[in-house]
């Protein structure tokens, strides 16, 4: 239980800096570059769980890897757009409904990633990270030889 709470909590330390990357992003596409608040949030989500992937494949989830980069790219992708879906109606909600706009989307952004954290770590820990579990030693006289 230990190592899952420790686990979470740097899932979560990930997750801030995916926020930024998020965050960022989002700005420079619809501040700098024009574009709207739904299409940049797109191209940000891929940007942020990109940077979240690498480090949560380096840091969160150490070990024994079954799939080549590409594949787990694509799996963790995919699983967090489970996660996604969340973040981005509570994103859209506060966009559409509060009329949420320019230096104000990060607290859109911010909202979005609170509400699509569960989803991201019960994704990541039980599907795209998920490690075969080690057969228990027996104990006993025999097991020594």
């Amino acid at each position: 239980m230990k190592s899952h709470l420790r686990r979470l909590a740097m899932f979560s330390l990930v997750g801030v800096v995916g926020f930024i990357v998020d965050a960022g992003v989002l700005q420079l596409l619809v501040l700098g570059l024009a574009w709207d608040r739904y299409t940049g949030r797109l191209i940000s989500f891929l940007f942020a769980a990109t940077a979240t992937w690498l480090l949560n494949r380096r840091y969160t989830f150490r070990g024994p890897r079954k799939h080549s980069l590409g594949v787990e790219w694509a799996r963790y992708i995919l699983a967090m757009s489970g996660g996604f879906a969340c973040n981005f109606a509570a994103y859209s909600a506060l966009v559409y409904f509060f009329n949420v706009d320019r230096q104000w989307l990060i607290l859109a952004v911010a909202a979005g990633s609170v509400a699509g954290l569960g989803v991201n770590y019960t994704a990541s820990h039980y599907w795209v990270y998920r490690h075969q579990r080690r057969p228990v030693a027996e104990s006993g006289a025999d097991s020594g030889k």
